[in-house]
């Protein structure tokens, strides 16, 4: 098997770069020039033919032993450094003892002749020594390619949850790889460019400020793109600047039809690293295609179907509702007998604004469902899961509360949505989740404990306010006379009281609230807030004792 080449490797260093970090007691004999060749490795060797072992860009070390007797003839030394000027050897490094003094005059004459680079090393400076230094320089190279790597993935991928995703990831893409890239659709037609403004890349790169080449010059590569089948790159060149080297990279769905390509231009070969940052791109653009026109098939077709047929659900055949649940049972990964659920989210103080389209994938994501709307108070979604505590939990952290509706089917989504809907106050005004078949369906199931009292508190605040010896009187003829619907003689024979006391103290209490206690709507609130109020009447003496 033939040796990797150089250039399949992640990261490089080069010559130069190595002999920075090494004691300047390393004596440089000969500059052959090599200083920005790329090493592969360093290898000590004392074979007289050691190039079958040696891929393109090794530094060799030996001691001489090849050149001991007859070997150290000029035309042996001659010919040893020929082979490895031919194996591309990028340096030679000769050591001192134990086999000699100096570096032997026919070895330095020919590496001249040959312009092979070649370093004297001192016996203070051993060639595991070296080795070592080499490996530890090429780990740390490798690590900061690594890291870089990472960073712009992770650029990458926040471009894919921006609200224009094949844009900020084309721009993305050439502020880390000195290209010009052209999004084309399948049509034939461009739908996004990114242009590198020329600053710093990268890996130590300086892009070229191109703009790409007309679009015309780009149709007979297009043309192979778009006809062709399965992974492949197509290339080009042009005159333009930036131009030079042109390659087009296919977007297939999953199925092999050509959903479009990505074309990159630029003047100079692209390192391993940086064609990894391309394919991380061409992978990420292929699933935004694939999701725009192939993926997520029912929830397209269910929205049309509702949008072009909204009366559908009501009047349409049963061939269609049946039709339709499939369509939702597609979009929650469930089945059409299976019941779900409507989840409304309330967001709170302290939750991250990260964004619709990164909300809608996480709750498409937590909820398992493609049905989420993105709304002025949150969101709302339909779900197959039950949302147990462990998923309340888990959304609560994020800083959201819900109002998680009960099981329902198709044709009950509307109503299961609104009950949800009336108890969206309560948990905003609560700060507490609310599951829609826990409530007591009343008006003060419905406030809610938090509501009710606020609401006692302003509309029975001036007799509140008063001693308990006079407030508690008052209170209780009031709950007795609402109780009695307003009735005299009911409500004074409920007390214990003459009616003409009971009128007397409803015509104070109309006076204190300044209420018309004649009226319905009035009677209603006031009923209502009698229910809270004994809370309120107790901290309301315990303050009063402290």
């Amino acid at each position: 098997m033939s040796p990797e080449p150089a250039t399949a490797r992640l990261s490089f260093v080069t010559l130069e770069q190595f002999l920075e970090q090494l004691p300047p007691a390393l004596k440089l004999l000969h500059d052959g020039g090599s200083g920005a060749s790329l090493l592969r490795w360093v290898e000590p060797s004392e074979l007289a033919d050691p190039t079958p072992y040696l891929p393109e860009g090794e530094f060799l070390l030996t001691a001489g032993l090849p050149f001991l007797g007859k070997g150290g003839s000029a035309a042996k030394v001659d010919a040893y450094v020929q082979r490895l000027v031919d194996a591309k050897v990028a340096a030679l490094g000769f050591g001192i003892r134990p086999y000699f003094d100096a570096v032997p005059d026919a070895l330095v004459d020919a590496c001249r002749r040959h312009n092979l680079t070649l370093f004297e090393v001192p016996e203070s400076l051993p060639f595991a020594a070296i080795g070592l230094e080499f490996s530890q320089l090429l780990e740390t190279d490798n690590a900061r390619v690594f890291r870089q790597l990472a960073d712009t993935n992770r650029q990458l991928m926040r471009a894919v949850l921006s609200p224009r995703p094949e844009h900020e990831l084309l721009a993305a893409l050439v502020q880390r790889v000195p290209v010009w890239a052209v999004l084309v659709g399948a049509d034939g037609r461009v739908r996004a460019r990114g242009h590198n403004t020329g600053g710093h890349q990268a890996g130590g790169s300086t892009g070229s400020g191109s703009t790409g080449v007309e679009h015309s010059l780009l149709a007979p590569m297009l043309e192979r793109l778009l006809s062709g089948s399965g992974p492949r790159v197509e290339m080009d060149g042009f005159e333009q600047p930036g131009s030079a080297l042109v390659f087009g990279h296919p977007l297939r769905s999953t199925k092999d039809a050509n959903l479009g390509a990505l074309i990159l231009g630029s003047d100079t070969p692209l390192t391993p690293a940086q064609n990894n940052v391309v394919q991380s791109a061409v992978g990420l653009l292929e699933l935004l295609v694939r999701q725009r026109t192939s993926g997520s098939l029912a929830p397209s077709q269910l929205a049309t179907a509702v949008l072009l047929h909204p009366d559908s659900l009501a009047s349409g055949s049963t061939r269609h509702v049946n039709g339709l649940k499939d369509l939702v049972a597609q979009s929650l990964a469930s089945t059409r007998s299976a019941q779900m659920r409507v989840v409304q989210g309330v967001r709170v103080d302290g939750a991250a604004d990260d964004g619709p389209v990164r909300e809608l994938l996480q709750w498409r994501r937590l909820f398992d469902t493609k049905l989420v709307e993105i709304t002025d108070y949150g969101f709302a979604a339909i779900t197959r899961f039950k949302v147990d505590d462990s998923l309340l939990s888990d959304v609560e952290k994020l800083g959201w509360r819900l109002v998680i509706g009960e099981p329902t089917e198709l044709l009950g989504l509307q109503a299961a949505y609104q009950r949800a809907s009336s108890l969206r106050s309560r948990v905003v005004t609560t700060g507490k989740s609310a599951r829609v078949d826990e409530v007591t369906w009343s008006v003060a199931g419905l406030l809610g404990r938090e509501a009710g009292t606020l609401l006692a508190e302003r509309l029975l605040a001036p007799v509140l306010a008063l001693e308990a010896d006079r407030r508690d009187p008052l209170l209780s003829v009031l709950r007795g006379w609402l109780s009695e619907n307003g009735s005299w003689d009911g409500s004074a024979k409920l007390l214990g009281l003459h009616r003409n006391s009971v009128r007397r103290q409803i015509g104070v209490l109309g006076e204190l609230l300044d209420m018309d206690l004649n009226q319905a709507q009035v009677r209603a609130e006031l009923w209502f807030a009698l229910q809270y109020v004994d809370e309120l009447v107790d901290s309301t003496d315990l303050a009063g004792s402290t």
